[in-house]
């Protein structure tokens, strides 16, 4: 069995019927009344998540918030354990575009500004990462990420500043989908004063443009490759 269902089948298992009822009340503004209504156990309100893309074995983190809301530490430790043992697979929020994804592109000025917005969010990260530091929060707000995720993420991550940073970019990127951009980071960054770094942005920016009108082909390492950032908690 896959082992993501491995663990909601564990997590569901030790789930009592009180625990349940506020898991659903979590899940009010995610599941309509009607499936919520139908849901009678924790394998039912995981499924209805599955199949609204809510949760996945890629993207953990409503999981990990109705483990820390209920404070079930076991519950918690259990999905350390899975994302302990899955850290080795490709993110797909974190990946090169792959070949498939690649065959809806039939225009090659299509295809050509795809790669450039990915390198674009692909720098983005790491320059955040490497020079917000502790206004991580406030960007995070700014880019409406909720407290609840926050808090799940310093739970995640409590000792990890640069990873805390990270996740919580991975969270408003799942959440904007194909929407995602630098853009909308630079702007953020802008309402929370933090000019110097929106500034860096753009000059990567600008910097990959003019080696893209070069010839020179824009270089899109795997998001997978990702590794916390070395840098000490600002």
């Amino acid at each position: 069995m896959d082992p993501f269902l491995v663990l909601l089948h564990s997590v569901s298992a030790g789930l009592s019927s009180s625990e349940l009822t506020e898991l659903k009340f979590l899940c009010q503004s995610r599941v309509g009344k009607r499936k919520l209504e139908r849901v009678q156990s924790g394998l039912d309100l995981f499924s209805v998540l599955l199949e609204q893309n809510e949760m996945s074995p890629e993207n953990t983190v409503l999981l990990r918030e109705m483990l820390v809301s209920l404070r079930r530490q076991d519950l918690l430790r259990r999905l350390e354990d899975f994302e302990a043992g899955a850290a080795g697979g490709a993110a797909p929020e974190e990946r090169e575009i792959t070949r498939k994804e690649r065959t809806l592109f039939t225009s090659p000025v299509q295809w050509k500004y795809t790669r450039s917005v990915t390198a674009d969010l692909r720098a983005a990260f790491d320059i955040i990462c490497d020079n917000v530091g502790k206004d991580w929060r406030k960007l995070a707000r700014h880019l409406r990420v909720s407290d609840a995720k926050i808090e799940a993420i310093e739970e995640k991550y409590p000792r990890n500043l640069a990873e805390q940073v990270r996740e919580s970019l991975r969270v408003w990127k799942n959440s904007r989908r194909e929407d995602a951009a630098a853009s909308h980071l630079v702007r953020a960054l802008r309402a929370c004063r933090l000019n110097l770094v929106a500034d860096l942005i753009e000059e990567g920016q600008r910097a990959r443009a003019l080696q893209s009108e070069s010839g020179d082909p824009v270089s899109l390492l795997s998001w997978d490759s990702d590794s916390p950032a070395s840098g000490a908690s600002r």
